[in-house]
């Protein structure tokens, strides 16, 4: 039955590919010493060799000037967890303001929320339609007490790709450290932190088709920002605890295995399954821009239809997909990203969410052409919403 499912929810997390598994193999049952041992014995050695080699690896991807500005994390949510937390305590007593946009994933918009109560003041910038930040208020509301502003390269849920060079710049003409939430856009969405002055930089690996557990926070040197986790020295002494090495060798060979003709193909069924949704199924909005968007990212709402009824049908016909945002799925809320957007409460619950990768096919995404346009016609059938309209 697993082999029949349609997964077209690449944005929550993506198969794990074969290769990065047998990678990381060798460093659960033969090379398993701890990395931190290297000063000890011939296995913490090697270990450690292979650790080093994986940063190099994904520094070069980013464009980073030197492979030790790469520190290894759990994953998205702590690393976007220890740029907030970390830069606040830096400059505790000194700068006390921060700024967000209001689409930021919950890692970011729950710790700024959680810093509020501390007493940081945090600005939430508007985005239009589409999702894009407000430049104009982005430059009114940095002072000279702010420390940090904290904007995502692309949206999870519409797919928006922010212009982040544009925002690193208006934040760096005022001196103000800036991070930037790209999980979901690393080596897929070019990023090059040679051109780009971004002082900190969240990615995964669980999102590129590696392991769950790893992510990585790029700190450009120089940053001020304070130890995330205490009880040790690992990580050039700013993480605590055990590294991740199988963690970080599957990440290293995921980024190695990228390549721009998968990102075109998977931007090619993205435009597919778009063009396809919107006309075969009338009374259906694309959320998010048709272009500057993620390559996998496809958000639709579809008028006189509920998402959570829309979903469950296509998951009873195989079909694997989210509505509204992925952290409110289960809940009765609308979706916080689409209502900043202006959304109705109505649009924003019949949204649905697909996310492609390059494990899916042109004959999937027709397929699921076909089984969403018989469900959204079986639910508009039955909702007097629908028969008002008619």
């Amino acid at each position: 039955m697993q082999n029949e499912i349609i997964y077209m929810d690449n944005a929550a997390t993506t198969r794990v590919d074969p290769a990065v598994v047998e990678a990381m193999l060798p460093f659960f049952t033969e090379k398993y010493a701890v990395a931190s041992s290297q000063f000890s014995h011939s296995p913490g050695i090697e270990v450690r060799e292979a650790l080093d080699a994986a940063r190099v690896t994904i520094a070069q991807a980013l464009g980073a000037a030197k492979p030790e500005e790469v520190i290894f994390t759990s994953g998205e949510t702590e690393s976007n967890n220890w740029a907030l937390k970390g830069m606040a305590r830096a400059f505790r007593g000194k700068k006390n303001h921060l700024i967000i946009s209001k689409i930021e994933s919950r890692s970011v918009l729950d710790t700024a929320q959680a810093l509020e109560k501390e007493g940081v003041r945090v600005t939430y910038l508007d985005v239009d339609g589409e999702g894009f930040v407000d430049l104009d208020q982005l430059r009114e509301s940095i002072t000279d007490d702010t420390f940090l502003v904290s904007i995502q390269h692309a949206n999870e849920e519409v797919g928006t790709i922010q212009d982040i060079d544009a925002i690193a710049a208006i934040v760096k003409e005022r001196g103000v450290a800036f991070h930037t939430d790209a999980s979901h856009t690393f080596t897929k969405v070019p990023l090059n932190l040679a051109e780009t002055p971004a002082d900190l930089v969240t990615i995964t690996a669980h999102l590129i088709h590696g392991p769950k557990g790893i992510g990585a926070l790029y700190v450009r040197e120089g940053t001020p920002i304070a130890k995330w986790m205490h009880g040790g020295f690992m990580e050039f002494n700013m993480r605590g605890g055990v590294e991740n090495v199988p963690g970080a060798v599957g990440f290293a060979k995921a980024v190695e295995m990228t390549s721009a003709t998968q990102v075109e193909y998977i931007s090619s069924l993205r435009d597919r399954l778009i063009d396809g949704l919107l006309a075969r199924i009338p009374k259906t909005e694309l959320n998010g821009p048709r272009y500057r968007r993620l390559p996998g990212n496809v958000n639709v709402s579809f008028h006189y239809a509920e998402g959570e009824s829309t979903l469950l049908h296509l998951d009873m016909m195989g079909i694997a997909v989210v509505t509204g945002s992925a952290c409110f799925s289960r809940s009765l809320e609308p979706s916080y990203v689409l209502m900043a957007m202006g959304k109705t409460h109505e649009l924003a619950h019949g949204s649905i969410r697909y996310s492609l990768s390059r494990y899916n096919t042109v004959e999937e995404v027709d397929r699921v052409i076909e089984a969403t346009a018989e469900v959204i016609e079986t639910l508009r059938r039955i909702s007097p919403l629908g028969k008002d309209e008619k």
